[in-house]
């Protein structure tokens, strides 16, 4: 039913597809040969879509200008003769990821900067991308891509069907071994450039495991946890598993541990204050109340529900219950009222004995139950300005107490009052000096992060499970 397919499928693959940007740096952009005179072309088009795309640009001039100082010693230390140094942009979102191109631009987020540990692991990420424009991995992928098109059409015209989606799957293995080989590949050369730069070249497995952390972390909160034995053969980046086996491997060809700096003290300074998390322009989550300024609104979720702001729409599940909600909104159509939305089309499986007009804090609104095989939906459509604001909860068995607390969560949806927009304040790391008595659980109930403050105390911080704290060493913690 197209409900189930609407909903469901949504919600995975938007999950699926976040935690591909949060697991992943980025696949090399295609690009022609890099020129070797770099200048700082940050008016192009190509520039301008990049920064738009992910939130705009973001700036720290401390952070900056430690960051195009590290870019000035890994172009002294760079395998071309006389490259020119990049120049930063930091990107204003909480997703993990950097790249480069060509003109000199290399692009890099508040939310890799939060979790690099140190300058060496900074320094790894950007030798990485920097190592992909170099190398020709865009312009080589493209073109094994071109390639492999061309077969796999030849293949459909000159074959039977079966014959020639056999072709297509093989050259699909063909373009993400291939892709694989190139991280791999810019993970072994930007080794080797941090270290001639004078860094630590163990940075580059340290940030790649606190990587796989995130992503652990991550889909444990929303989503049930991979096993770290798994492998999609058609990801275009090998796992974090190997690839940090690899890393290891080609530090230890340069040296033991120990080798080159870490300058963590100084990276910290320079990243103290940055902003953690959402923009609380585009929507925040405090526990269970999102609140999203600009469009001003705010609404609780039910009790026991992790919520996660996602480009396209706010998502909650509850485990082990089974259970998630999804709020987004849609342009009001401006024809028949709510009504003749909620029975438009846009949700199957809708019980018309369940619909019920209300208003919801002076908002007009809908509410209605559906169901799609074994899974029942309690939808409310609420009015609100120019938009309609769809929140939808699933769950396989719909009790009465179940669906009180869903009714509870969509009469919570209102208006921000005056006070509320000016108690609006986003989230910024901060660098503190811990002291004696101090220990993990006592510095992370300092940090103001949706949920599991301790968790992502340790790993901003690149401590396991067992490690103390080392007073009058500095720490990142999440304040407002």
């Amino acid at each position: 039913m197209r409900l189930f397919t609407i909903f469901f499928l949504s919600f995975f693959l938007t999950a699926c597809a976040e935690l591909e940007h949060q697991g992943h740096l980025f696949e090399p952009i295609p690009t022609q040969k890099p020129s070797s005179s770099v200048t700082d072309n940050r008016s192009s088009v190509q520039h301008k879509e990049l920064v738009t795309q992910f939130g705009g640009e973001y700036h720290a001039p401390q952070a900056e200008a430690y960051l195009d100082a590290i870019l000035l010693k890994l172009a002294e230390a760079s395998d071309v003769p006389g490259q020119a140094a990049y120049k930063v942009t930091i990107l204003n979102t909480p997703v993990v990821n950097a790249f480069a191109l060509p003109s000199g631009n290399l692009y890099i987020t508040r939310g890799l900067l939060a979790l690099s540990a140190d300058a060496s692991e900074a320094a790894a990420v950007m030798a990485h991308e920097i190592a992909h424009v170099t190398l020709r991995h865009g312009a080589l992928r493209a073109e094994r891509e071109r390639e492999a098109a061309l077969i796999s059409q030849a293949a459909a015209i000159i074959q039977n069907r079966q014959k020639g989606e056999e072709v297509r799957s093989h050259q699909r293995l063909s373009v993400a071994s291939f892709s694989r080989q190139q991280e791999l590949d810019a993970d072994i050369a930007g080794v080797r450039v941090i270290a001639r730069a004078g860094f630590d070249p163990y940075g580059a497995s340290r940030f790649l495991t606190a990587l796989g952390r995130s992503s652990d972390l991550r889909t444990s909160l929303y989503g049930k946890k991979k096993s770290v034995f798994d492998f999609d053969i058609m990801s275009t980046h090998p796992s974090t598993p190997d690839r940090v086996a690899r890393a290891v491997a080609s530090a230890r060809e340069l040296g033991a541990p120990g080798l080159g700096i870490r300058d963590r003290a100084e990276y910290l300074a320079a990243i103290n204050g940055v902003a953690f998390g959402d923009d609380p322009n585009e929507g925040f989550v405090r526990d269970r109340k999102f609140t999203h300024p600009r469009l001003n609104f705010s609404f609780y979720a039910p009790e026991g529900f992790l919520l996660e702001n996602a480009n396209e729409a706010v998502f909650g599940v509850r485990q082990p219950d089974n259970e998630a909600l999804r709020l987004d909104s849609v342009r009001n159509p401006q024809f028949g009222g709510l009504e003749a939305y909620l029975n438009s089309g846009w949700i199957d499986g809708l019980l018309s004995s369940s619909i019920k007009k209300l208003e919801i804090n002076g908002l007009p609104a809908i509410i209605a139950t559906a169901r799609a095989g074994e899974w029942n939906f309690r939808i409310a459509v609420i009015q609100h300005g120019d938009f309609l604001y769809r929140l939808i909860f699933a769950v396989r068995a719909l009790s009465d107490s179940v669906d009180q607390s869903f009714l509870q969560s969509i009469n919570s949806f209102r208006r921000l009052t005056p006070q509320e927009y000016l108690d609006v304040h986003g989230l910024r790391l901060a660098i503190i000096a811990a002291v004696a008595g101090d220990s993990p659980e006592t510095l992370a109930a300092r940090m103001v992060v949706p949920n599991r403050p301790l968790e992502y105390f340790r790993l901003l911080n690149g401590l396991a499970e067992n490690d103390s704290i080392i007073p009058g060493e500095h720490y990142k913690i999440v304040i407002e």
